[in-house]
């Protein structure tokens, strides 16, 4: 992200209106590859090729805040990785990692990694390392620590129907799983933000929670959520594009103050159930609008959001989720004139 679009983030979680309306996308490997046309494996692998491609984007649409912007990641593998998840990367579709823990009884052996010489973490800090000054030759400098969140963790060390069932029938394994996971990201968020002094937010994406009831989420999401939120950052950003009903009213209690939600629920029920703290990005339907549709169809539905809003303060317009694989450039460019030419207050 450039100075100004950062600055202008912060203005805009501080409660401060915004015209036009900021838009902004997350965009990760689900749809950088694609759209610069090259295979998901080129991507992960070949560092002149993930800097084209973000690099292409942020000058194609100026007009965007990409969030974080500049992500290393490999998918779902990075975190799983560094406690020895086996991680699948097939040419051109989405990589996996492979569970490691087998019972519950086997947590109490886990292992808590280090972030600086673990799996994928190396190579990913040691990317932007490399790329920074380009990066900064770009007019962009790196502002997350960014992460996947430790109940989205949790699930692939163990799966995910297996952790939801333990949470029931051994649910003081899953308190000290949490536990382990927690430490080493609090580990990992600190390296991020010692190597880039730029650095002055938290990006955690978790979708676990939106699949657990409240008694859970109170045990096993929120102590853990609220202490890596603890931290002297100006964004503190949080990924669910799950079902967030149970977990969406404690998002200022955990220091919460950027959400990217699902599609499935509004904006205003998400700005009552907040009292309006967070600063809420979103939120038209990802793959059938935005990826699916046609220019016009993004243009209604944008519109269509945007008059539905009762209180435009704290939104960063964008979809429900991260951008989802086939968003085509036609339809980017129709959502950002949908929001600039959108006169109504």
């Amino acid at each position: 992200m450039t100075d100004q679009q950062w600055e202008m983030l912060k203005k805009i979680i501080i409660g401060e209106k915004v015209r036009p309306l900021p838009i902004g996308f997350i965009a990760d490997s689900p749809w950088l590859p694609g759209w610069y046309g090259i295979r998901i494996l080129d991507y992960f692998s070949n560092d002149e090729l993930w800097m084209k491609a973000n690099l292409k984007a942020i000058r194609d649409f100026p007009d965007i805040m990409f969030l974080p912007g500049f992500w290393s990641e490999y998918g779902m593998c990075t975190e799983p990785s560094a406690f020895g998840a086996r991680c699948r990367f097939p040419q051109d579709e989405f990589p996996h990692a492979h569970a490691v823990i087998k019972s519950p009884e086997e947590i109490e052996s886990l292992v808590v990694p280090e972030p600086e010489t673990d799996g994928l973490l190396p190579m990913i800090l040691n990317r932007l390392k490399l790329a920074q000054p380009h990066i900064e030759d770009a007019g962009h400098k790196i502002r997350f620590a960014v992460a996947r969140g430790p109940l989205n963790i949790a699930s692939f060390l163990m799966g995910a129907t297996e952790l939801m069932m333990a949470m029931l029938t051994n649910p003081e394994s899953i308190d000290t799983l949490m536990q382990k996971i927690t430490a080493f990201l609090k580990k990992w968020l600190q390296i991020q933000r010692e190597t880039f002094s730029s650095v002055d937010g938290i990006f955690l994406l978790d979708d676990i929670i939106g699949f657990i009831g409240e008694p859970e989420f109170r045990r096993f999401g929120l102590p853990y959520f609220k202490d890596l939120y603890n931290a002297d950052v100006a964004v503190k950003f949080l990924h669910n594009d799950a079902q967030c009903r149970v977990s969406m009213p404690f998002l200022p209690e955990i220091g919460v103050n950027l959400f990217n939600m699902g599609f499935d629920v509004t904006l205003n029920e998400i700005k009552e159930r907040t009292n309006n703290q967070v600063t809420l990005v979103g939120n038209i339907p990802p793959r059938d609008v935005l990826a699916n549709g046609k220019p016009e169809d993004v243009t209604k539905c944008v519109i269509e959001l945007l008059d539905s809003l009762q209180d435009k303060s704290r939104v960063i317009v964008s979809c429900g989720g991260g951008l989802p694989p086939g968003v085509s450039s036609a339809n980017l460019t129709a959502f950002i004139q949908a929001v600039k030419t959108y006169a109504k207050d």
